[in-house]
Order: structure tokens, then C-alpha cells, then sequence
């Protein structure tokens, strides 16, 4: 018997409601071994008290079939959302009319960031919430074009920015301020100022959800962030291959240093289906899920590699906007999306 054999007994587990199992959604905090005495602790966040009976139940009905164990504790942690403390960083504050402030953030570029927060805030706003989403990425915006939104935003009476809509998702880009070709050239400073100015003089309404489209990495633009708004939560993109996990490890270190809770890890480019069958884990597998388990946080959705979602991506309508029964990648971010209206509820 040891740790890793009875993380595979829980994987069995789902949790109530969802397809995914415990282990993935992050509720499996320690596996302790005495002989044949274990002891697992689990931590879940719910006003639901159907849950952890569930969950318990299942527990002991799963690892009384684990060979050589006479005695099984299970330990839950029950927290209610309410009472945590999500964004208590030093000198936050909320904006004004916006309930919760979601960031996604990755340790590199090129895994696909921009792509997991467009469709990211449509699957949020399809299940009938308002959602705004802040491009932050001054050097490389690109939800202007994910949104095919290509309008200059106005100004109002109090001269704060207007923010674009375009599939029920309210867009603010530097991609909006520029022309095609021109590029950001400026320091850390003004970058800094910039920032501030998209979060604090934009005139986003009331939302439920702001989701933050954060540049990669950890430098001045993330900590401003963290500095200036109260965060409810990052996702961290990754994609399967250690090269990538390496820095979002530095990410997930970043946002826990500074009091904001991660809500899980999204992996991307998970696989590539052909045409005849063949799934080919392109740049390794499961590498997410074994990272999300290493750092006891949640996988949050597999994402695979599909033309459909380039091609969306391109042309203004996110591969999140196909019916999710149709489209597997669809399907995923809308996973994605209910199992953080689940952490936030």
C-alpha cells in the first residue's frame, strides 16, 4: 500500500454533479499510512452538505476494496466560500459594480493563454452571468481579434473608456487603441500606468465576472494587478510538456506569495485526434494532471488540439460559442467554466 495506489482508488471518485474526479479537482489534501491504518484528508468548499456525505460515503465504500487496509479515517475539511478571504492582498480593493475578479495567467507564453480566456468568459456568460474581459497584455493583445472587434471604444461624460461588446462579453484591449501594425513600446512605468487605467477607468457596469487576460510570466504587470484589485482567483494555462509546467510552477509560487488563491491548472494542447482514431499526445501526456496533483490544485479542464479552435480564433467567434455537445474543446471550457462557478458559488 502506499500514496500512489490509493490516489488511484480516489480518482474513481466523482464529484456530485461533475464528470471529473476528486484527486483532479484538487480535494485530496494528504494521504497518510500507518501499516494498514489510512488516514485521508480532504478539504471542499460548499454551503451544500449533500456533498461531503457523498463524498465520504464513496470514500469508504472505494478504499474498503484497497487490499491490505483494516482501518480507513476520512477527514473533511468543510469551508463555506463566504468565509474565505479570496484577493486579501495588501493595498487591493474591488471595482466598483464588479462582484468577482478572475485572473488567467501562465509562467510562459505560447501555451495558449489568450485562447483560454476568451472562451473562458463565454462559457461563463452562457450560463447567464455578465462578463467583462480585460486584455492585459499590452505588448501582444489579441482578444480584440479572438472577439473580431475591430471599433475604437468611446468615452462617456466622466471620460472613462466604454468597453466593446461582442458576444455577450464586454472587451477592453490595448489591440482596440492601435492599428494593426503598430506596436507597444513602452517602459515598465508607463506599462504600469496602462494597466491601472484599463482596470479603474473603464466603465464596466455591473458584472458578475471580470476575467483578466494577464501577459506571461511574473514581472512588474502581474504584481501591479494583484496590487491594485482584489483577485478571487487565478487560472494557470499550461500545456502538457515539463518545459511549460516548469513556469507555471513559478506562477503558481508567484500567486500564492501574494495571498491570491489559484483555482486550478488548465491544460492545453492535451491531444490531437485524427481523423482515423488516433489520439497522439502531441507534447506529452497528462503532464497537467500529474502537476495540478503535485500541487494540490485543481485540473480544471484538458483542452485538445483542434482546428476549430485557430480557426475561431482568428475569426472572431471562439470555439466556445459551438454547442458543447458538438465540439469536444467546447465542451472542456464549459466544464471549465461550471466547475469555477462551483469553487465560487
Amino acid at each position: 500500500m502506499n500514496p500512489d495506489l490509493i490516489r488511484d482508488a480516489l480518482r474513481t471518485i466523482r464529484y456530485p454533479g461533475f464528470s471529473r474526479d476528486i484527486v483532479s479537482f484538487g480535494l485530496v489534501k494528504d494521504i497518510q499510512i500507518d501499516g494498514e491504518n489510512l488516514r485521508v484528508r480532504l478539504e471542499i468548499q460548499t454551503r451544500d452538505a449533500e456533498i461531503p456525505q457523498q463524498i465520504f460515503k464513496n470514500c469508504h465504500e472505494v478504499l474498503a476494496q484497497v487490499p491490505g487496509i483494516s482501518r480507513v479515517v476520512v477527514d473533511i475539511d468543510i469551508k463555506d466560500p463566504s468565509t474565505q478571504t479570496p484577493g486579501a492582498q495588501a493595498g487591493a480593493s474591488s471595482i466598483p459594480g464588479v462582484k468577482k475578479i478572475i485572473a488567467v495567467a501562465s509562467g510562459k507564453g505560447g501555451v495558449g493563454k489568450s485562447t483560454v480566456a476568451s472562451n473562458l468568459a463565454i462559457a461563463l456568460a452562457a450560463t447567464g452571468a455578465s462578463v467583462g474581459l480585460c486584455d492585459c497584455d499590452l505588448y501582444g493583445p489579441s482578444i480584440a481579434m479572438m472577439f473580431g472587434c475591430d471599433e475604437k471604444p468611446l468615452a462617456n461624460e466622466k471620460d472613462e473608456i466604454i468597453p466593446l461588446e461582442a458576444h455577450g462579453v464586454k472587451i477592453m484591449s490595448m489591440g482596440l487603441l492601435l492599428e494593426d501594425s503598430s506596436p507597444v513600446i513602452v517602459r515598465g512605468p508607463l506599462a504600469t500606468r496602462y494597466t491601472q487605467q484599463f482596470l479603474r477607468q473603464v466603465a464596466w457596469g455591473e458584472l458578475d465576472y471580470l476575467v483578466l487576460d494577464l501577459p506571461p510570466g511574473t514581472g512588474d504587470i502581474q504584481l501591479t494587478i494583484v496590487q491594485t484589485v482584489a483577485l478571487h482567483g487565478v487560472v494557470i494555462v499550461t500545456t502538457p510538456q515539463e518545459v511549460a509546467l516548469i513556469d507555471a510552477r513559478k506562477a503558481v509560487s508567484m500567486f500564492a506569495k501574494v495571498n491570491v488563491p489559484v483555482l486550478g491548472l488548465i491544460e492545453n494542447m492535451s491531444w490531437f485526434d485524427c481523423e482515423h482514431g488516433q489520439r497522439y499526445y502531441l507534447f506529452g501526456e497528462n503532464g497537467g494532471l500529474r502537476e495540478a496533483e503535485r500541487l494540490r490544485v485543481p485540473l480544471i479542464a484538458q483542452i485538445p488540439i483542434q482546428v476549430p479552435i485557430c480557426q475561431g480564433g482568428d475569426r472572431g467567434q471562439p470555439v466556445a460559442l459551438l454547442p458543447p455537445q458538438s465540439n469536444p474543446a467546447s465542451a472542456a471550457f464549459h466544464q471549465a467554466a461550471a466547475m469555477i462557478l462551483a469553487k465560487q458559488a
